[in-house]
């Protein structure tokens, strides 16, 4: 497995009418961790794309067990478990630092499409071979 872990706060902009963060926010939190996922495997994503690829996402869900506030301390756990062949799914947790509480789950699945045509491939041989590089490092973790 692979893990990578960023830490944002969240930012007055993020807040609904009840001082929480918005639910779609966590999507964007999502992101973000996967933009650093990708980073840390070696393959940030302006490189992935001028390779010629991109990763739409598919399907996404969420599950929120406790709300985040304005100024809280996230941590955003992303982990990639499975090696990818067409498509990549990729699992986040984040917890709220002060609280050391789970604030929400949940994941998002990606195919890899050639970003000239739009049409679906497996998932480039560079990109597997920086997942497994990373696989072989004593440590995935990354903040």
């Amino acid at each position: 497995m692979i893990e990578c872990t960023t830490s944002l706060r969240v930012r007055y902009a993020d807040t609904d009418q009840m001082h929480h963060a918005y639910y779609g926010m966590y999507f964007a939190y999502f992101e973000e961790g996967r933009s650093d996922l990708m980073r840390s495997i070696g393959l940030p994503y302006p490189e992935f794309e001028s390779m010629g690829y991109q990763l739409p996402v598919i399907e996404a869900h969420a599950v929120y067990k406790k709300p985040a506030r304005y100024d809280d301390l996230l941590h955003i756990v992303t982990m990639l478990k499975d090696k990818p062949v067409a498509r990549v799914r990729l699992d986040y947790r984040i917890f709220d630092e002060t609280r050391n509480e789970v604030v929400a789950e949940g994941y998002t699945i990606h195919s890899f499409v050639h970003a000239d045509t739009g049409r679906p491939t497996r998932a480039p041989a560079h990109f597997l071979e920086m997942v497994e590089q990373a696989l072989q490092r004593p440590t995935h973790k990354e903040s």
